[in-house]
């Protein structure tokens, strides 16, 4: 029985050959794979060197300086971004970035040169600020004239004491002298200008004037045309009446009340164009 068992038993001794096979198969492909990344076109390399040397040494002045859309090899072969292409795929070497570069550069630049205008804007209001603090501090330390500004605008605000008498629109000597210098800085400037017009709640008792809405209206007019008078040009200015309806203090007092009789002269940082609209035709 023992004999029977032992010729059964059936011994494989080319076992070793599959694993013998395996090792040859994957030192073969391994040989394949270090003898296609060794050939390397050195021409086209060096120009995909070049391309990325140029492309980061010197990314914001792509118009003094633009990157080339066209390389000649030595053997003057004209390598085209296609052939990068094709030469990375077969080298196992990433393509150069050149759109990318490229693209991102002009973002840059529009994106600077919207800056540049934005802090001219800026500029030019904060060049009018400091040239009424200068020319009118006297009158800026006794409070008859107030300079604030805001994101959209540059307020200078006079007390109407100063530049009316009570229930006239014309405009004193004094206030002659002050628009006199206001014009001589805005004149300058190409900034719209909106002169708005400002009463307590007492009513106005001139016939003249029906309502307090129409005081202030003429006295921003009156601004309005002494400044063009003066060189500003008119195509920039504009006339507000705002009446009593918006006080800065209470009119229940008398300080109060001459604190709200005021005039405005409000510099736009830009024209804001209005939108524009379609007439609609009875059919």
């Amino acid at each position: 029985m023992v004999r029977r068992r032992q010729q059964e038993i059936h011994v494989n001794n080319e076992r070793w050959l599959v694993s013998y096979a395996d090792f040859i198969t994957l030192l073969f492909a391994f040989f394949v794979v270090m003898y296609s990344i060794s050939q390397v076109n050195e021409s086209k390399y060096r120009v995909l060197s070049e391309t990325f040397v140029e492309a980061f040494n010197q990314p914001n002045d792509s118009k003094a300086n633009p990157l080339p859309q066209e390389k000649v090899s030595p053997s003057n072969d004209p390598v085209t971004p296609v052939d990068l292409g094709k030469t990375a795929t077969e080298d196992n070497v990433q393509p150069p970035p050149i759109v990318i570069v490229e693209d991102t550069a002009k973002p840059e630049m529009n994106s600077q040169s919207n800056t540049t205008a934005k802090t001219q804007t800026a500029d030019e209001l904060t060049q009018i600020s400091d040239l009424v603090n200068e020319k009118f501090s006297q009158l800026i330390d006794d409070q008859m004239i107030k300079v604030s500004s805001n994101e959209l605008w540059l307020q200078i605000e006079l007390n109407d004491s100063i530049l009316f008498a009570s229930g006239g629109v014309e405009t004193s000597n004094q206030a002659q002298v002050i628009f006199t210098e206001i014009a001589n800085i805005l004149k300058s400037y190409e900034n719209p200008i909106q002169v708005e017009g400002f009463t307590d709640n007492v009513p106005i008792k001139n016939g003249r004037f029906p309502t307090n809405w129409e005081l202030s209206s003429a006295r921003a007019t009156e601004i309005v045309k002494f400044l063009a008078s003066k060189g500003v040009a008119p195509e920039r200015l504009a006339a507000v009446g705002y009446g009593e309806f918006q006080p800065l203090a209470s009119n229940d007092t008398e300080a109060g009340r001459a604190q709200n009789r005021r005039v405005a002269v409000m510099v736009a940082k830009r024209k804001m164009d209005r939108p524009k609209t379609t007439v609609n035709q009875i059919p």
